[in-house]
């Protein structure tokens, strides 16, 4: 099968990396590399160098959406490889907030200009549909909203015209890969829904079995009927290995290692994998 799964930015790290909060995982598959996400600084880059992996050699970079701690490290890596395709959302461009009761708007979206990105060597390949990277690698394009227990957090706003409204995320991708034991998903935040991304890709790559998931599922701030919904149907999956990142927070962390302790890990900076 020939995949190997690297975090090379993460909220937390192993021994002799750096932590930051945001999100980076390099996949590489057969002889395709793949990096989704670039984490918010200059942590992905660092943590690369580390365990002497050369970036110079990517395929593709994609967006997972378009928040600054998934891009911010964006110029760090393009300023390293030079010219890259990078698959996302149009959506990624929109000028993201966050509103809380204590903040009535910071601004969280990507942190470069595109004409910046683009004179480093970022050529963009925006599309709303899945986009087949190989034969066996694919982004998710939208996610429909169909469980109907995940919904994006409210927090969430893009500014248009001047005003802010809520922001539904459309720009929400992950990225699946077939294997001969199923699918494997590396999700970014799963804004949409991890569930969601889950079905969505079954009805994409017409394949029904997943095997693992990997990544950030924004279950921070889920409440404990989401959560067991979310373990419920990770069981009707029959998933293997679940190793979550970044946004899944600490509490939600231990309800599922809790709850399926023998497909949990935790997957922080400098983690790696092979699955063959």
């Amino acid at each position: 099968m020939g995949i190997r799964i690297t975090t090379l930015s993460e909220n937390t790290a192993n021994f002799g990396f750096i932590a930051e909060w945001g999100l980076s995982i390099l996949v590489e598959v057969d002889n395709l590399r793949v990096l989704l996400d670039t984490g918010l600084g200059f942590s992905a880059v660092y943590n690369a160098h580390i365990l002497g992996l050369d970036l110079s050699g990517l395929d593709a970079i994609v967006i997972s959406h378009g928040h600054t701690d998934h891009t911010g490290g964006l110029k760090d890596v393009l300023t390293r490889i030079g010219k890259v395709d990078i698959v996302a959302h149009p959506a990624m461009w929109e000028a993201k907030y966050a509103v809380t009761e204590n903040s009535s708007g910071r601004y969280i979206g990507i942190p470069f200009n595109r004409d910046l990105l683009e004179g480093l060597g970022a050529c963009f390949r925006l599309t709303k549909e899945p986009a087949w990277i190989s034969d066996r690698v694919v982004t998710s394009g939208e996610i429909p909203l169909s469980t109907g227990y995940e919904k994006v957090g409210r927090k969430f706003y893009a500014k248009e015209n001047g005003k802010l409204r809520p922001d539904p995320m459309p720009d929400d991708l992950a990225l699946g890969i077939k294997t001969d034991l199923g699918l494997v998903i590396i999700l970014g935040c799963a804004h949409r829904g991890m569930i969601n991304a889950l079905r969505h890709f079954q009805r994409i790559t017409r394949e029904e079995r997943v095997y693992c998931v990997v990544g950030g599922t924004h279950l921070i701030d889920a409440s404990r009927e989401r959560l067991a919904q979310t373990v419920a149907d990770l069981r009707k999956a029959g998933i293997q290995r679940l190793g979550v990142s970044h946004c899944t927070g600490f509490q939600a962390s231990a309800y599922l290692a809790e709850k399926i302790p023998h497909i949990f890990f935790p997957n922080h900076a400098g983690s790696q994998f092979t699955l063959c």
